[in-house]
């Protein structure tokens, strides 16, 4: 697959040639909806905790006695209906991980990262480098490349100032290749990568697709 490479500003210098087998992957839903309801439970802690009645403190003995007080028959002051006492079902500890064949994984990441290749949301830089952190030299470059929405930038390498200069611009998030995921790449509209941040990726998941395509 053919596709332009921009300079930092915004002019086409050359014509490339990208990998099919990520870039031109048929998009599978039900597996990029398994991959990314997946990672969201996965990044879930699960540490909230609530006490129950036994953990509160506080004696277990009855409050006052069963007959002749005009009072409610009540039993422990730890009981969940009273102020301070523990909570009826509430929540504790709890492990939300959801194992994904990595077979899977990385068809899904092909499928987002194909989508946006064939629906004009990826957009390739021939180099990204500043000398020093600069936002507005960082905006620049988006607004020369047309980007008017969110974006994620993905390198080559984790590069400092590319970090430093893009963070404090809103809708803008930046990451080496190796790190690209699902959740990331449908949370922002455009991919800008670099033409080193592309190679890399078709080194890590140019293989072939080990999953059952669906057109």
């Amino acid at each position: 697959m053919q596709f332009p490479v921009y300079n930092t500003v915004g002019e086409v210098v050359k014509q490339i040639e990208i990998s099919d087998q990520v870039f031109g992957v048929s998009f599978n839903e039900a597996v990029v909806h398994q991959v990314l309801v997946a990672q969201r439970a996965n990044a879930r802690q699960g540490t909230v905790d609530t006490k129950t009645r036994g953990e509160v403190k506080g004696s277990g003995t009855k409050l006052y006695r069963q007959k002749h007080t005009g009072m409610a028959r009540a039993g422990s002051k730890r009981t969940p209906i009273r102020r301070g006492g523990g909570v009826a079902f509430g929540p504790h500890p709890k492990d939300y991980d959801q194992p994904v064949p990595r077979k899977m994984r990385r068809l899904a990441l092909k499928c987002v990262l194909s989508t946006k290749a064939g629906g004009g949301e990826l957009k390739i830089l021939e180099n990204l480098e500043l000398a020093k952190p600069s936002t507005k030299e960082m905006a620049k470059v988006l607004t020369a490349l047309g980007v008017d929405s969110t974006v994620l930038v993905a390198t080559p390498e984790p590069q400092t100032n590319i970090i430093l200069s893009a963070r404090n611009i809103p809708a803008v998030k930046t990451m080496p290749a190796n790190l690209l995921n699902v959740v990331d790449l449908l949370s922002y509209k455009i991919l800008l990568m670099t033409e080193d941040a592309v190679r890399k990726v078709e080194e890590l998941w140019g293989g072939k697709v080990a999953v059952e395509e669906k057109a």
